[in-house]
């Protein structure tokens, strides 16, 4: 085979490849979507211990996150409803402005006027690391049942983490859809669309799923 139609091959394979993952990719944001859809459409109606609101980044543009207040918002309705006892915040710090996303969380809710139990978890870095981190902070106050809070489109992966991990084992967990209308309409396409998928790869080629 002469080098022109080894060039056109090998063009041939890596055009076939890019297809593939851009359909894997397209399959990913379909399946995201459709159950954060679910989610929203089905908030949980039993109650629980506590709520577990995982982090976000802390500030954008120089403001509080609205996708990370939505999340906190979130908690204190379950809270107000009666449906939990207490709020868990999980979040360490920042890589962009070393803000520790827990105590923003905190200060957040004390300031929407809240005054129950806010239990902190100040030291994970990623969605896997709050379920894991939180866990013994959970236990050791008596937790048994748990109602977990995040963005629409991040529940998908923080279920199949959960069940990976043997964190719904451990304790009776729900789960709940912050608001999903934070931020700007390129930024929410970018995380839900964008990079949920790519987190859900990396996850599962990294073994935790």
């Amino acid at each position: 085979m002469s080098l022109l139609l080894r060039a056109k091959a090998w063009r041939w394979r890596l055009l076939a490849a890019a297809l593939a993952l851009c359909a894997l990719h397209a399959a990913l944001a379909a399946v995201i979507w459709q159950h954060a859809s679910d989610r929203i459409a089905h908030p949980p109606t039993g109650t629980a211990d506590a709520a577990l609101i995982l982090g976000n980044r802390a500030y954008l543009s120089g403001e509080i996150n609205p996708c990370l207040t939505n999340r906190v918002d979130r908690g204190i309705e379950l809270a107000r409803s009666g449906q939990v006892r207490q709020l868990v915040v999980s979040g360490g710090k920042d890589i962009e402005d070393a803000r520790i996303e827990a105590q923003v969380m905190e200060a957040y809710a004390r300031e929407s006027g809240f005054t129950g139990s806010v239990l902190k978890e100040a030291q994970s870095s990623s969605t896997r690391q709050n379920l894991a981190m939180s866990w013994p902070v959970l236990e050791a106050a008596g937790v048994k049942r748990v109602i977990v809070v995040s963005d629409p489109y991040h529940l998908w992966r923080i279920e199949r983490l959960a069940r990976a991990s043997g964190f719904d084992r451990a304790f009776d967990v729900q789960y709940a859809a912050a608001s999903p209308t934070c931020g700007k309409r390129p930024y929410l396409f970018f995380k839900g669309v964008v990079r949920e998928p790519l987190a859900i790869v990396n996850n599962a080629l990294a073994g935790h799923f």
